[in-house]
């Protein structure tokens, strides 16, 4: 049995034991759903496609509340004009390596909001998320796994509000699917059937809601994040964005 072979028959066994624990077990689904996705990654690799050949793809999240509109720079070259909050722009490709990049007000460039340098791998998908408040502002890299099972979807939750506390993720007066998930904090991706769900955003450990997100559409083939943005109980207010990848 080739390399390859043995990767894809994991994958098949972990994709069976992750739909046993689908309903009895989040968690372990989770877990084993994740291994399926590494397998199958690592199987597909094998036939031949050549990451390294392909640049990253990244994008950027404006997820500071109370910062103006920014110019981002890459290198000392302006690639994204006056993006506002909670606006995410499309998939740059940029080859692999070390990036500096320069986030200004909107309009200038004499002082920054945020400088971070970033590197970025052959064939990955970044979101990069300026977050944070005030004077405390940063710029985090989250990795998109785009992989999905024929047929099927899958979700995760990225917390990004600053004055949040850590909050569980569920269905509307049902289960938890992502608990305790606290600022900054990026869930692993949930598989699943395709659907449309209401979810609610509570403060973690309890039954009380800071948030309602209505009519979540999960397509099938489609990963998908949702971001928590904005502010608990001041403005602008908390607010749940669902974004593809």
């Amino acid at each position: 049995m080739t390399h390859k072979e043995a990767y894809l028959q994991k994958a098949a066994m972990y994709d069976l034991l992750s739909m046993y624990y689908k309903y009895s077990d989040p968690r372990l689904h989770i877990h084993y759903y994740q291994k399926h996705l590494k397998c199958m990654q690592k199987g597909i690799h094998g036939m031949g496609f050549r990451q390294q050949d392909r640049p990253a793809q990244v994008r950027v999240l404006h997820a500071v509340p109370d910062a103006p509109n920014v110019d981002v720079y890459v290198n000392g070259n302006k690639v994204l004009s006056d993006v506002a909050f909670k606006e995410i722009s499309g998939f740059m490709p940029l080859p692999a390596g070390r990036y500096h990049i320069d986030i200004y007000p909107a309009g200038t460039s004499v002082s920054t909001v945020i400088s971070k340098k970033v590197t970025v791998e052959a064939g990955k998908i970044y979101t990069l998320a300026a977050v944070g408040k005030g004077s405390k502002l940063q710029l985090l890299p989250y990795v998109t796994d785009p992989f999905v099972p024929s047929g099927e979807t899958k979700v995760r939750f990225i917390h990004l509000s600053p004055n949040a506390p850590a909050v569980d993720i569920a269905v509307k007066k049902g289960d938890v699917i992502f608990p305790n998930v606290s600022f900054k904090q990026a869930t692993d991706y949930l598989g699943l059937t395709p659907m449309t769900v209401n979810l609610e955003v509570r403060a973690a450990g309890t039954k009380d809601a800071v948030l309602t997100v209505p009519n979540v559409t999960l397509k099938p083939n489609q990963a998908y994040t949702i971001f928590a943005v904005g502010l608990l109980n001041d403005t602008p207010e908390l607010e749940a964005l669902l974004v593809k990848g």
